[in-house]
């Protein structure tokens, strides 16, 4: 059946350099194909890069930048608040896509637009302001090195109105920062592979969307009532209260209680002092209130207060798990107020908290090891737990000052000029790891090599199963649970859904097949829906071999394959790389890709077409 609702079926394609806005029509073939998203986005990448011999600059004016929610994206269902943006990262130089929470996709779907391209450079500093079916570029100089909710007040300000989503960069953007990230709701953020450094580089300091309309929907009684059984199930769940008192930051116990927690720049694996940055320290002393993405009952969004101390009066939402981690254990850092004021200026300044607390971390232990030297440091010293070096490292990574310049470039620009620094590094393809080590768990690490955007959680959470296991699974489960995950997550950002229903309460999958179907009208089954899914990952591994990327890139850190776990319940855990590369090849022959990692040709054949 085909769609009957769902879409406006039109993008807004905008060229900063001429200023010129158009309206483009979508064809029902594309928006069956691709659903939305990370798949409208890695379809649109592909032609753009296509059409340009796959030679294109991510920080130059024909980088071509996607942002688009999902048919599912504001309507009636559990977690229907994401967004994502699409590019060839800055950081990593091969496809990229960070999806982003609050409600900017919801603002723009309101306004009639199902996706939104961005390309050219404008002359001046700029917000792109999209007001329904009309959008302007608008030149606002004065927003230049404005922190993100400075800049967003200025804006709203200017427009007259507080009735309107802003995504918006920091200073980090503006400085062209490798990983900086795009701020919108306050904190929410589409936080890695430096969408953010892509505006930057376009001139283009906000996008602000007002919206009025309502969406489309073909079956709303039917879409309500399979709403309420997934909104049942999720309040019913042992753990959703939890949830809605800690979110993510009840994962920081887990972590290092499993050895798991990233340690001292992921030296150790778990942190002595953990309950002084855990959920609990958080509940007893600073929380004063929850946050939620649009229809998410699960509020994993923390309103966190300092009411004493150096840092009084940061206040900020968060962090979560990833931020705690990188910012806090990672370094050494025992004080949950400096994890605060580390994740504000992470915000404010417009950066990937898990890339700088990674980077952050290599320096502290380069400098401990003698490979980073006090006069690369600018003469000013940093230790483990030393908040005041940290946060001014912070601040001069996102100004570009001295060693900072250095560390804007993320893991790349410190190889160039430390080469030393492979061995204490833990990134792959060009990006800083998530906050889970992967030591203790072979099928996290396959997760980590063979993610299509570098090491990212996001791409597949195996780890809890390898946790909960141990040895007691084989080689061909691990990659078959990895590959499930890569196959299974593209569509929650294609749908315009957050994924922690499913990963955290273990909400059906088969739900949203039937989202999707009372949406559209278009009515299909769970395994019709991943193999779209599925399409959009070997699409992606597609779009990067274009761009260089082989086999060599689907590797591990050092760290990960020499340097055992030094303390915790994992100590002297290592991955074996013989038994990675065996890991790997069963993954590639399960794919079929060639043994270089190369997808078969009727890939490519699948996406020649399509074209919106």
């Amino acid at each position: 059946m085909s769609l009957r609702s769902g879409y406006f079926k039109k993008a807004l394609q905008v060229d900063l350099s001429t200023g010129q806005c158009q309206v483009r029509t979508l064809a029902d073939e594309f928006l069956e194909r691709y659903i939305g998203g990370r798949g409208f986005g890695a379809k649109l990448l592909w032609d753009h890069l296509v059409a340009r011999d796959f030679r294109v600059d991510p920080l130059g004016p024909d980088n071509l930048l996607v942002i688009a929610p999902g048919p599912l994206t504001g309507t009636y269902l559990p977690s229907s608040g994401k967004c994502s943006f699409v590019s060839v990262s800055p950081q990593t130089g091969i496809y990229g896509d960070s999806s982003i929470g609050g409600s900017l996709g919801i603002e723009l779907r309101q306004a009639g637009w199902d996706l939104l391209t961005i390309e050219g450079r404008a002359a001046e500093l700029s917000i792109l302001w999209i007001d329904d079916d009309q959008a302007t570029l608008l030149p606002m100089p004065e927003l230049a090195g404005k922190t993100s909710l400075e800049a967003e007040g200025l804006i709203k300000e200017r427009l007259g109105t507080h009735e309107v989503r802003v995504a918006v960069i920091g200073p980090a953007g503006e400085n062209g920062v490798r990983f900086a990230c795009v701020n919108t709701d306050w904190s929410r953020n589409a936080g890695r592979l430096g969408m953010g450094t892509v505006m930057g580089a376009k001139n283009l300091k906000a996008i602000v969307v007002r919206g009025s309309g309502d969406l489309p929907v073909h079956d709303l009684k039917g879409l309500m009532a399979e709403a309420e059984v997934a909104f049942k199930y999720m309040r019913q769940h042992k753990y959703f209260k939890m949830w809605q008192r800690e979110g993510l930051m009840m994962v920081v116990d887990y972590a290092s209680v499993a050895g798991i927690l990233p340690t001292h720049n992921f030296k150790d694996g778990s942190f002595p002092r953990v309950g002084q940055i855990n959920g609990e320290t958080m509940l007893n002393s600073y929380k004063i209130g929850d946050s939620a993405c649009f229809a998410c009952p699960m509020s994993c969004g923390n309103i966190c207060l300092v009411k004493q101390g150096r840092y009084v009066g940061t206040v900020t939402e968060g962090p979560e798990y990833e931020s705690c981690a990188m910012l806090g254990s990672n370094l050494g850092v025992d004080d949950y107020a400096v994890v605060l004021h580390a994740n504000q200026l992470c915000d404010e300044l417009g950066m990937d908290s898990i890339t700088t607390g990674s980077l952050v971390g290599a320096v502290i232990e380069g400098y401990e090891m003698g490979v980073i030297s006090l006069a690369d440091l600018d003469d000013q010293p940093i230790s483990w737990g030393d908040d005041a070096a940290v946060v001014a490292l912070i601040h001069r990574i996102a100004r570009r000052e001295g060693i900072g310049a250095t560390l804007a470039d993320g893991a790349p620009g410190v190889l160039r000029r430390w080469p030393g620094m492979e061995k204490l590094l833990v990134q792959v393809k060009g990006l800083e790891q998530s906050a889970y080590d992967s030591r203790a768990a072979s099928s996290m690490a396959l997760a980590y090599a063979t993610s299509d955007i570098g090491a990212h959680h996001a791409r597949a959470w195996t780890i809890a199963k390898e946790v909960e296991l141990g040895e007691n699974w084989t080689d061909q489960e691990r990659v078959d649970e990895v590959i499930y995950h890569q196959s299974l997550r593209p569509l929650f950002d294609m749908l315009g859904v957050c994924r922690l229903p499913w990963i955290e309460l273990g909400l059906n999958e088969e739900h949203y097949a039937h989202f999707y179907s009372a949406v559209t009208g278009r009515s299909v089954s769970l395994p019709d829906l991943l193999a779209q899914s599925d399409a959009i990952f070997q699409l992606t591994r597609l779009i990067n071999n274009r761009l260089g990327m082989t086999r060599r890139d689907d590797s591990l850190p050092h760290k990960v394959q020499a340097c055992p776990i030094q303390t915790g319940p994992t100590a002297g855990k290592v991955i074996d790389p013989q038994h990675f590369e065996r890991l790997l090849d069963l993954y590639y022959q399960q794919r079929g890709w060639d043994a270089a990692g190369n997808p078969p040709p009727e890939v490519e054949q699948q996406h020649c077409g399509s074209s919106p």
